[in-house]
């Protein structure tokens, strides 16, 4: 028998029990869907993430105190906080063609006020030098950014970000030369960071100042200060990464043969350790998927075998008419895998789209995740043939005589 007939005959079987096919083919699409959809979903955001980290660029690194690690967990080692001091003294000494910024977080959880509005207590206030916004990758929207002479003389005046403008200026116009009260003290308004969007994780939602005049206006004592560095040539990395512990080392007088009290983090591995993290998801989502789709299969294989019990009769009549067991397997078999690769297609589809409204949300481009389409159909026909392989045995191996007088 042509393999066109074992389709037609597996099609006009799934019509005839048209709910019962349905319902097992959404649970077989909802399983493949939700795969595919998270995948897409994860391939966004860490298109998102590497693209928001690219803006700091592979040739910029930051020296921080030990243990800033990203799970949330210290390292074991403590050691001493980078003060205001030290920073200044590395920016003075360090000799190399390169561009070093003097950072620090104030405080994550302000509250600022405008006349009579003022924001929810989780504005990020950082502390910066002239030179952050560049190796930062922020760009100035309104306005213009720090000038040396403000940073060193502790001008009292402000970088805010898109989130903030929202909150508090119905008028936007109002915004450059505004007095903003950040905590207790009072800042000019010089100018607005244009937004990096919601990929990069509420950024926009930050205010920044001055370090000097952070320390005037704020308690810095405890605060651990960053230094971040940005080479000119992505292969100086390497060498400039080098030059910079000799110098820290000095600075903080660690002596010969003493491990580093401090840590430096390239940017990009940054960004590898998040997108290890999103692996580590992935994989927990292929599994469940994959024993969602194991326990659908279940499921069609109990069908079938309702199927092979409700067609004895029809089974019958078939062998004698001269179908031979391979027939019969055949289409019971076809039904199995038409059934699972209907609900993969319909799963791909739904999947794909919402993935990428994901993606589209955190302004990622689209995504085609070609290898899971096909994994996807792969592991629907797999599916299919496993479940419908008891089934068909059991239709093929069938007595025409006994199936006959079955009522």
């Amino acid at each position: 028998m042509p393999f066109s007939e074992y389709i037609k005959l597996a099609w006009r079987s799934i019509s005839s029990s048209l709910l019962r096919s349905i319902l097992t083919l959404l649970v077989i699409g909802l399983g493949i869907g939700a795969l595919i959809a998270i995948i897409t979903s994860i391939q966004a955001l860490e298109n998102s993430m590497r693209t928001n980290f690219a803006t700091m660029g592979t040739n910029t690194f930051t020296i921080v105190d030990q243990g800033q690690v990203f799970d949330g967990q210290r390292d074991v080692k403590t050691n001493e906080k980078i003060n205001v001091h030290q920073a200044e003294l590395f920016k003075q000494n360090f000799k190399l063609n390169a561009k070093i910024a003097i950072h620090a977080v104030v405080n994550g959880n302000s509250v600022l006020k405008f006349e009579s509005k003022k924001t929810n207590p989780n504005v990020n206030v950082t502390a910066i030098d002239e030179n952050y916004l560049s190796i930062a990758g922020l760009l100035i929207e309104e306005g213009r950014n720090f000038t040396t002479l403000e940073i060193e003389n502790g001008v009292s005046v402000a970088l805010v970000g898109e989130d903030v403008v929202s909150k508090l200026y119905p008028d936007r116009k109002k915004v450059l030369g505004s007095l903003l009260t950040i905590g207790s003290a009072k800042y000019k308004v010089i100018g607005v960071l244009k937004s990096k969007g919601s990929s990069s994780g509420s950024n926009d939602n930050l205010t920044l100042i001055g370090y000097t005049s952070a320390r005037q206006n704020y308690d810095m004592k405890d605060v651990s200060y960053n230094i971040s560095i940005f080479c000119d040539n992505a292969e100086d990395i390497d060498k400039t990464i080098e030059e910079a512990s000799g110098v820290f080392r000095n600075i903080r007088k660690v002596r010969p043969g003493e491990e580093d009290h401090f840590e430096i983090n390239k940017s990009d591995s940054n960004a590898e350790k998040l997108i290890s993290i999103l692996s580590n998801i992935k994989i927990a989502t292929i599994v469940i998927g994959i024993l969602t789709l194991i326990g659908a299969g279940i499921g069609l294989m109990n069908i079938l075998l309702v199927s092979v019990n409700e067609r004895t009769r029809e089974i019958g009549v078939s062998k004698a008419m001269g179908a031979t067991r391979r027939n019969i397997m055949m289409q019971f078999l076809s039904e199995s895998v038409m059934i699972c690769l209907l609900g993969g297609i319909a799963g791909i589809i739904l999947g794909i789209l919402f993935g990428n409204a994901v993606a589209l949300g955190l302004h990622s481009s689209f995504i085609m995740p070609w290898n899971w389409v096909f994994y996807g159909l792969l592991f629907c026909t797999i599916i299919g043939l496993s479940a419908g392989i008891y089934p068909a045995l059991k239709a093929g191996n069938l007595n025409p005589v006994e199936a006959l007088r079955y009522e």
